[in-house]
């Protein structure tokens, strides 16, 4: 894992001092490409994890020096793309994945990316054809931002660095902040930042003279090239099983020591299981909250510990307490680079400190098992949909308004709210709305009549809904949210948090539910045996029978939680009273203060479930304090 950057037109100097804020990415060395024949420069920081020695040095360059590679991430195979490249011919001077990349370019040009197996964002300079060649990885583990406009072409891993190189591109995206505030995160290619977009989950890009000249996905997720769900109940069970060992026993590959993440869910203790097997002693490491789960919540803590002792690995433990995790907030949105509304993402920052203070540099995490099996509660909310979506709208208009007017400080009524929250919607919005955290009519109004006019004509799902459109008709409906799952929950908040707090701290984190040989697999396995009534994940579960206490697989589903709806009472008062003051909204000229005077009324008293709301609105604030007030810095 590293760091990377380039600029078309930056001096060396400059990108050199904007790699100062990714260098926490990549802490153990640095380097600079200065192109010939184009005002081209590359930067990356170096995390060292496969090949310790000068030899893993980046940017690489070929023989000839002519074609230069940075490369955030890790092949998975390139000890078999290395072996047929050596038989080939090609005489490797290092045993990093580094080199296997280049040499794959080298040998299969652009077409090398559909033989890749791994988490990567990368750019390569080929002098002979004065062209840049990025891409990102299928899934969108490893993230990359870039601007291309009329000043140039120019990227990098954060939107940190970036600022550094650009700092004209100050200027608010609005529907981006809408999304933000309707998702807790943003789906799609948006940015914060008008001119600043991702490059998509699975896309490359070829520039020339500055410009984008070509650009396409190289992958496609399964569910849209058709593949057959044919699957027997056995064959489902016995691949589910092999097809994760194999992909958790191909993450291990490090010259570094490895750990894990063990929440005590279904899905990281599936991962330490088939781990242990090759690391019999592979440390473990989990979060001991003090004032327990939040209201609603199962806590983790005991289901780790019966984890770690059932397969006789040391788990080591970070204790955190809430007013820690809430004087972190600000911290949370500096790293993130967007404003992500979640908390739970501190969890990840704590554990992987705690980890590299034990000189672990990769953690494997559970991240992704949800989102190719089910496991989340919008999953069980939908196989239930039969027993009321053929009302009429009317009725189901009704089922809403009741629901949401429940006291919503009850976790029941909340959960009912959020089950029956757009049900007179139909087809694929509706099944796109089940991600929404906050009605669009409720939000638009809490916005200032500046803001609330420049997103006419504009949708927080449209990307969803767009994305769906060309799935087969007969496509089930879990299906469809499966497919939303891997394509924006994954890639725009569970993966980006995961990346950028381990990465803070110097650590890589891998995730081997993600790896593609089991994604594929999954996508094969039918609908029945993933969502089997109200079991979610049944063959994940079935397939860890053999492996991890009965408890831990049939357990209560939770994920890591943080008890923001007391803190809004309590720990983050005195900050969100700033950040949410009327004159701080003022200033801004986003939002309403009054509207948000009266959502805060509404949150304490029952009558609205607008913690997350309340924490989005800061998050947005705070990251516009630290981005646009003071360019990242």
């Amino acid at each position: 894992m590293c760091g990377i950057i380039g600029a078309w037109g930056a001096a060396s100097a400059r990108v050199s001092a904007a790699m100062d804020f990714i260098k926490h990415r990549g802490p153990d060395d640095t380097g600079i490409f200065t192109a010939v024949g184009a005002p081209l420069t590359l930067g990356h920081t170096r995390l060292s994890i496969l090949d310790l020695s000068p030899l893993g040095h980046q940017p690489m360059l070929d023989e000839s020096g002519k074609v230069a590679l940075v490369f955030n991430g890790e092949i998975y195979n390139f000890p078999e793309l290395r072996a047929a490249l050596a038989s080939a011919g090609y005489n490797f001077k290092s045993h990093s994945d580094t080199e296997v990349l280049l040499a794959l370019y080298l040998s299969e040009g652009m077409a090398m990316l559909p033989k890749l197996n791994g988490i990567f964002a990368f750019a390569i300079w080929d002098g002979r054809s004065q062209e840049l060649f990025v891409a990102r990885d299928a899934l969108g583990v490893k993230p990359f931002y870039f601007c291309a406009d009329a000043s140039g072409f120019s990227f990098a891993s954060e939107i940190k660095a970036l600022l550094q190189l650009r700092p004209d591109l100050r200027e608010l995206d609005p529907i981006s902040i809408h999304r933000y505030l309707s998702f807790l995160w943003c789906p799609g290619e948006g940015t914060p930042l008008r001119a600043v977009r991702k490059l998509l989950p699975g896309e490359a890009m070829v520039i020339k003279n500055n410009s984008i000249a070509k650009r396409w996905f190289w992958y496609q997720l399964p569910a849209f090239r058709g593949v057959e769900q044919n699957l027997s109940e056995h064959d489902a069970i016995a691949g589910t099983e092999r097809s994760l060992r194999t992909a958790v026993h191909r993450q291990l590959l490090a010259d570094v020591p490895v750990g894990a993440f063990l929440s005590g869910g279904l899905d990281s203790s599936a991962v330490v299981a088939m781990a242990r097997e090759r690391a019999s002693n592979i440390r473990c490491f989990s979060i001991e909250s003090k004032g327990g789960a939040e209201a609603g919540e199962t806590e983790d803590l005991p289901y780790a510990k019966l984890v770690a002792k059932h397969l006789g690995v040391p788990l080591d433990l970070v204790q955190i307490d809430s007013s820690r995790m809430a004087s972190d907030i600000e911290r949370m949105v500096y790293m993130l680079d967007e404003p992500l509304a979640d908390p739970a993402t501190l969890n990840v920052l704590y554990i992987s400190q705690l980890a590299r203070e034990q000189g672990i540099k990769v953690l494997l995490s559970g991240a992704g098992g949800d989102d190719l099996f089910t496991g989340y509660r919008r999953h069980r909310a939908l196989s239930y949909e039969s027993l009321w979506s053929w009302l009429p709208r009317f009725a189901r208009q009704g089922l809403e308004n009741i629901t949401s007017g429940l006291d919503q400080r009850k976790p029941l009524s909340r959960r009912l709210a959020k089950v029956f929250r757009g049900a007179a919607l139909d087809g694929n919005a509706r099944i796109a709305n089940y991600f929404v955290w906050q009605q669009e009519s409720r939000l638009r109004s809490l916005y200032s009549k500046q803001f609330r006019d420049s997103l006419v004509g504009q949708s927080a799902v449209q990307p969803m809904v767009d994305f769906l459109a060309p799935l087969p008709q007969n496509t089930p409906g879990l299906e469809r949210m499966l497919a939303l799952e891997q394509r924006f929950f994954l890639a725009d908040h569970n993966l980006p948090y995961t990346d950028k707090m381990s990465m803070a701290v110097g650590l890589e984190a891998r995730v081997p539910f993600l790896d593609l040989d089991l994604v594929e697999f999954a996508a094969r396995i039918p609908t029945k045996f993933k969502q089997r009534g109200n079991e979610g994940k049944w063959v994940l579960k079935k397939a860890m029978e053999p492996y991890l206490p009965h408890d831990v697989i049939y357990r209560p589903k939770t994920g890591f939680s943080a008890p923001l709806r007391r803190w809004m009472r309590f720990e983050l008062r005195e900050l969100f009273g700033d950040l949410l003051s009327t004159q701080s909204l003022n200033r801004r000229g986003l939002f309403d203060p009054v509207a948000v005077q009266k959502l805060i009324q509404d949150n304490d008293s029952g009558r609205s479930d607008a913690a997350y709301t309340l924490l989005s609105l800061m998050c947005v604030e705070i990251w516009c304090r630290r981005f646009l007030d003071n360019n990242g810095a």
